[in-house]
């Protein structure tokens, strides 16, 4: 392969990068599936307290999906097979209507996104890339494990938000299932199993950032 296409081909990977980048990051990205809500009133849950909770059980969805935007992005750039990296990319796909529905419902409750977001891409975009240079079965290990921790924080999240907040529940529970099926498909690619350690430290990371991002 000639020097230049090489070097024209890595700044236009590059550029898209930045580019979704921005999107992900500035809110702009449209969700191609439109929110799954059965009715609901938007203004829902009316006491203060319980608005709060949804906001910020919302606000850290929303940031759970800017990681996951960011972590595939990484997982695609690394690997060296177009077939995986155009299933990281689908899947990232997929996961931008979980980073549209969360962001509008935050805007229906009157929440603010994380002022942090700028920091967690960064720091799921190198876990990303860290993760695709482990090698494709790792790296589609890391993807089932993180889909898994996330189905599982999404079941609490479900327990917790208020009954009233009809819209938030809908929106989790499709989100919900959509990491159960991007797991298994990760698996069905052939990942492998993590070891306990690595699992144990990526739910303790994960703490860090939902703790934080329910706050700010």
């Amino acid at each position: 392969m000639p020097e230049d296409f090489r070097r024209h081909s890595s700044v236009d990977r590059l550029l898209s990068g930045a580019g979704r980048a921005l999107a992900t990051l500035s809110g702009v990205a449209p969700a191609v599936r439109a929110m799954p809500v059965a009715g609901g009133d938007p203004a829902e849950p009316a006491d203060p307290a319980e608005r709060r909770l949804s906001g910020a059980l919302m606000r850290v969805n929303h940031v759970g999906e800017i990681c996951a935007q960011a972590l595939y992005e990484g997982q695609a750039a690394a690997t060296a097979d177009p077939r995986l990296a155009g299933e990281f990319r689908q899947a990232a796909r997929e996961e931008g209507d979980h980073l549209a529905w969360t962001r509008e419902r935050l805007r229906e409750l009157d929440a603010r996104p994380s002022v942090l977001n700028p920091l967690w891409y960064g720091g799921a975009l190198l876990l990303g890339l860290l993760a695709g240079r482990a090698g494709d079965r790792l790296s589609l290990g890391f993807m089932a494990e993180t889909e898994r921790q996330v189905e599982a924080h999404l079941a609490g999240h479900l327990e917790r938000l208020p009954a009233s907040d009809l819209r938030s529940r809908a929106i989790v529970v499709a989100m919900k299932d959509d990491e159960i099926r991007h797991a298994q498909n990760a698996l069905r690619l052939g990942g492998a199993e993590l070891p306990a350690p690595v699992r144990a430290a990526m739910r303790a990371a994960a703490k860090v950032m939902t703790t934080t991002a329910h706050h700010i």
